[in-house]
């Protein structure tokens, strides 16, 4: 029954008839329980959920890690113990660290149940009781009042002022009028006005309604269920290092199997080649990258939040710094999701209201000047109007405004206390004509000193057709065709801009008047006309300028109407000619649509399928995707997205669940500076990438040659993976926290297909590498030269010593693939300078501490050495840096 039934277009007598329940007294229990059997609890079913063990595991099936887990197990069988103790330390060691950030394992639909009320007040047994939401079948009668969360999907059986705030399931940021009247075809979900959805809030007024729809087959059971079965991708970082695992994979045994087999040839011991062969197998394969890349990307995770940007994934970041195109919602999102006057129409004159959101900070001007307020008669009567022909508050708490009630009066109530006034408790309310769609008016009889006084609002069109004065200048006065061609004028001039309009008028009536509608809401006063709109973020058009310049697309995807929407784009600096409806989107192939996204558009009224929609299909143009929303609507498509980015403040819980990264302020413009911090970071991977290549080429090269020279065994399997874990990998960390370049946000997004390592990269390894290489061959066989019969180990020790000095020098080149170190400053990354300076004093204790001696195969040196050694490994960086030098200087 729950699914097979279009409920908003059934009369709702026939709607009790189909569910056997009595509308005055409800179900009773006995019925309730087998219900619950028939149809299961009033909750949201677990779709699927990682547990911790296959989190951790995870950590361990990158390329690289698989590789190591090979080394360790051949440097195991050949007894060298130290290495693959070492080893193994080190992988544990990076899947901890991955496994602590992706713990916070995907609980959207976890969220999605604290985000509904616990209970409810239905009619069970012939009384009205409270109980707990999960226990709802379908056809019982709900109660509703102003603050309730609706707590299933409900037919509506009555409805008295009835108004609920959709937005965080349609989009759509005002609030939705209620009534019994069943719609008269299948209608969009905004449209359905018979209807209450769960997880939506009851704003204003009360009611009744009967369950339809329970648990997963709610309209939010069904966001849950698509949010749910999204799947998660590869990020374009992992998939980069995934195709450089790979290919290093490859190198490594083709490069040991190949030198085994030249030296075995050459007549070289067997088991000595097989030890070559491990040998360079370890040096190929850069041991300390996975590690690398994981605290980067953790450190990364800190700068981030000094961004206001807390991250969900280690890639998060990166991919942000990624992204071609940014999807993003309207409510909540560019705008404050707080109705707000900004623009009044008196008959004397208009005037702008200054101030946003909820906070009644702000005041009034006309022609740019400041308006006193106090003697402006025609202003303060409809700031009085506005303020008693209203059910809203507006309350402090902690540092923000609460809301109760509905957010267009909340936003007259503002305006009300921008003026000074407050609510008159002297005055007693005698009557209420409440507002709803056919009358589109709300009135409220006060008495007061002098009498009774009817104030009234509601649409312009329909107060100016029941109005016969106009209030000017403090004076009433007839009501002209002149006066009524200006009234439209301005109310249709305030609706082209975006802005939702209501008119506000009075009517003094004699005590003994009799209190019907038309005896009330006829020959009224008319004051103005008030012009409300969601204001944007006060940063969102400089972010949008900047996103822009970054060669970032925005497109704005809504429930929203569309002219409000366009208003927005056009008031924030966002690039849209029309909007695209749900309905438009639907005759749409996905070529049509394809060829549409690259258009100058914004999408309105959009569903939350359409929204994972419009996701895939820019995915498959090889977009990198950014979603942004706050809503439960938004979930689906801030999973399916490289990166969802959810509101921390507004945002639902499912919202930032389904999430990559949680804005903590709210601003659109903080996203812009984690692009900034994305960008940086893939930069920095990619020098650290290069600069780790750089030194294991220079490590396979000595060995390759040596072995083609015929010389003895240059270096043993710890020492290289003393180089590789130990000394290299520090200061490829120090270099994940360089600063980011300068230009990084005048720059396009890199090409999605654009590997880590691109032609310039793999000639700067080939050639750092080959010097490194070279130089160290020329003073291992130096020294060996120098005393062939007794100088092994002290040639062992210097070429050992002379590699990682090159290496620290290198480093240095690395800092920045563009500018000379005399840019962007020799100090402006001390973490660096300190890594290299304790790189070389471990380097020493390995030279000089008895234990480490034993251990790695080393012996004492002197100051000559050390000379030397410095000597040969300074070219490598003042070559370097005359080349960035000229090179720069001839770009400039």
């Amino acid at each position: 029954m729950q699914n097979s039934t279009s409920w908003q277009t059934k009369d709702a007598k026939e709607v009790i008839r189909a569910f056997g329940t009595d509308a005055k007294n409800g179900l009773d229990e006995e019925e309730a329980k087998k219900r619950i059997e028939e149809y299961g609890l009033n909750e949201l079913v677990r779709i699927a959920k990682a547990h911790w063990y296959k989190v951790f595991l995870r950590q361990f099936t990158n390329v690289l890690i698989l590789i190591l887990f090979a080394a360790a197990a051949i440097s195991l069988a050949v007894g060298e113990i130290g290495d693959a103790v070492t080893i193994l330390v080190i992988i544990v060691l990076n899947g901890i660290l991955g496994f602590i950030q992706e713990f916070k394992a995907e609980n959207a639909i976890e969220a999605l149940r604290e985000m509904l009320h616990p209970t409810c007040k239905v009619l069970r047994d012939s009384k009205e009781q409270s109980i707990d939401t999960k226990l709802l079948v379908p056809g019982d009668i709900v109660l509703l009042e102003i603050g309730d969360r609706v707590p299933a999907d409900l037919r509506l059986l009555h409805g008295f002022n009835l108004k609920t705030d959709e937005s965080s399931l349609t989009g759509e940021s005002a609030s939705v009028y209620k009534n019994s009247d069943r719609v008269e075809n299948e209608a969009p979900l905004q449209e359905q006005s018979d209807m209450a959805w769960m997880g939506t809030a009851v704003v204003n007024g009360r009611g009744s309604g009967i369950v339809v729809q329970t648990g997963m087959n709610t309209q939010f059971g069904k966001i849950a269920f698509m949010t749910q079965s999204v799947k998660r991708e590869a990020t374009p970082l992992q998939k980069k290092l995934a195709v450089l695992s790979k290919k290093l994979g490859i190198y490594s045994i083709a490069i040991s199997v190949l030198v085994a087999l030249i030296g075995w040839m050459f007549g070289k011991d067997m088991f000595e080649m097989f030890l070559t062969g491990v040998a360079l197998a370890v040096a190929v394969v850069p041991e300390g990258l996975p590690a690398v890349v994981t605290i980067t990307l953790a450190l990364g995770i800190k700068a981030m939040a000094k961004q206001k940007a807390l991250l969900r994934r280690l890639q998060a970041a990166e991919t942000l710094g990624a992204a071609t195109t940014i999807c993003t919602d309207k409510t909540g999102t560019l705008t404050q999701n707080q109705m707000t006057v900004k623009k009044i129409w008196l008959p004397s004159r208009e005037i702008e209201v200054t101030g946003s959101g909820y906070d009644p900070a702000g005041h009034f001007e006309a022609n740019g000047e400041r308006v006193d307020y106090k003697h402006d008669k025609d202003l303060m009567m409809l700031l009085k109007s506005a303020l008693i022909c209203n059910h809203a508050k507006v309350q402090k708490t902690n540092a923000d405004w609460e809301v109760i009630g509905e957010p267009t009066e909340a936003a007259l109530v503002v305006a009300a206390y921008k003026g000074w006034l407050h609510a008159d408790d002297s005055d007693v309310t005698v009557s209420e004509f409440s507002f709803n769609s056919s009358r589109k008016r709300m009135s409220i009889i006060v008495h007061e000193k002098d009498g009774l006084t009817a104030y009234v609002k509601g649409a312009p069109e329909v107060i100016l057709e029941r109005s016969t004065q106009i209030f000017k200048e403090g004076t009433i006065l007839s009501l002209d065709e002149v006066y009524k061609k200006e009234i439209e004028s301005a109310y249709k001039a305030m609706a082209q801009s975006g802005l939702r309009t209501l008119a506000i008028a009075f009517r003094t009536l004699p005590v003994d008047t009799t209190l019907s509608e038309e005896n009330v809401e006829s020959s009224l006063v008319l004051l103005g006309i008030v012009g409300i709109i969601d204001p944007p973020h006060e940063e969102v058009p400089e972010a949008i300028h900047m996103a822009k310049s970054a060669g970032i697309d925005i497109i704005m995807i809504t429930g929203d109407n569309p002219d409000t929407a366009l208003s927005i784009a056009h008031n924030i600096g966002l690039d849209a000619d029309r909007a695209i409806t749900s309905g438009e989107l639907s005759q749409m192939d996905d070529e049509t649509l394809g060829r549409v996204l690259h258009e100058k558009i914004l999408f309105a009224r959009a569903r939350p399928e359409d929204k994972l929609r419009i996701v895939k299909i820019l995915k498959d143009k090889d977009e990198v995707v950014g979603m942004t929303g706050d809503g439960v609507n938004d979930a689906p498509a801030l999973k399916e997205a490289d990166i969802g980015i959810a509101m921390g403040k507004k945002g639902t819980d499912v919202a930032k669940s389904a999430s990559d990264i949680i804005l903590t302020d709210d601003n659109f413009a903080s996203i812009i500076n984690a692009v900034k911090e994305g960008r940086r970071e893939y930069n920095n991977i990619q020098k650290f990438v290069q600069y780790l290549l750089a030194s294991n080429s220079g490590e396979v090269i000595v060995i390759f040659l040596n072995v083609l020279l015929g010389g003895p065994l240059i270096f043993i399997p710890v020492q290289i993976l003393w180089m590789n874990l130990v000394t290299d990998s520090m200061t490829a960390i120090a270099l994940g926290v360089e600063p980011a370049d300068k230009e990084i946000m005048n720059h396009p997004p890199r090409a999605v297909h654009e590997p880590i390592l691109d032609r310039r990269g793999i000639i700067m390894i080939a050639v750092l590498g080959s010097y490194i290489g070279l130089a160290t061959l020329w003073i291992f066989h130096y020294y060996l030269s120098r005393d062939p019969q007794n100088g092994m180990v002290l040639a062992q020790t210097v070429a050992f010593t002379g590699i990682i000095i090159l290496e620290k020098m290198n480093v240095l080149n690395f800092r920045s693939l563009d500018e000379p170190v005399s840019n962007i400053g020799f100090f402006t990354n001390k973490w660096l300078l300190l890594a290299i300076a304790f790189t070389i004093g471990l380097q020493a204790c390995a030279v000089y501490v008895p234990f480490l001696q034993v251990a790695l195969h080393t012996t004492a040196l002197g100051w000559k050495d050390w000379g030397l050694i410095v000597l040969v490994a300074l070219p490598i960086f003042m070559l370097t840096e005359l080349y960035k030098w000229i090179r720069w200087t001839k770009w400039k």
